[in-house]
């Protein structure tokens, strides 16, 4: 009797193992393709970030000397969220660790839109292009210089504040 059990156990040991051994198979499987589909996902690169960055600071620009303060303040959160999309999808990148030297000046630019402050606007904005301009070289792109724009990006966007009346 005691042989029938101690068969009965090992058969049922090794069906176990065997079970256990094709969920892990399977799992590791799942795992593989996942690893497949998470390696082809499409990631922006830095280049697409910046040239994000790079419009929103041009309608930045025009929404601030229009005194739009709604539309500069839109604008200012894009650009703060195109850096934070930089620091998650390009950590690896050796011109991430250089982004903290904006966060002044975007801080800076936040203030005079809040205080709806014209002149503060513009001189900010100048600390902010500059310091754009700053990175780059630090990071040897200085042949990617910023300047304040002298034309709107897009000629369907109204800059202009609406009338309130």
């Amino acid at each position: 009797m005691s042989k029938i059990i101690f068969l009965l156990m090992i058969t049922f040991v090794f069906f176990s193992c065997t079970e256990n051994s094709q969920q892990y198979l399977e799992l590791q499987n799942q795992m593989v393709e996942i690893q497949k589909k998470v390696n082809d996902t499409y990631k922006p690169g830095f280049g697409e970030f910046m040239s994000n960055i790079q419009v929103h600071h041009a309608k930045l620009w025009f929404a601030g000397i229009n005194e739009n303060w709604p539309l500069a303040d839109f604008e200012i959160h894009e650009i703060e969220e195109s850096l934070e999309d930089i620091q998650k999808y390009q950590s690896e990148r050796e011109e991430t660790k250089t982004l903290p030297i904006i966060f002044v000046p975007l801080d800076s630019v936040k203030a005079s839109i809040q205080n709806e402050n014209l002149i503060s606007f513009k001189s900010s904005f100048t600390t902010l292009t500059n310091t754009c301009n700053s990175c780059h070289q630090a990071v040897k792109f200085e042949f990617n210089k910023v300047k304040i724009p002298d034309s709107p990006p897009f000629s369907n966007q109204i800059f202009k504040k609406e009338n309130s009346k």
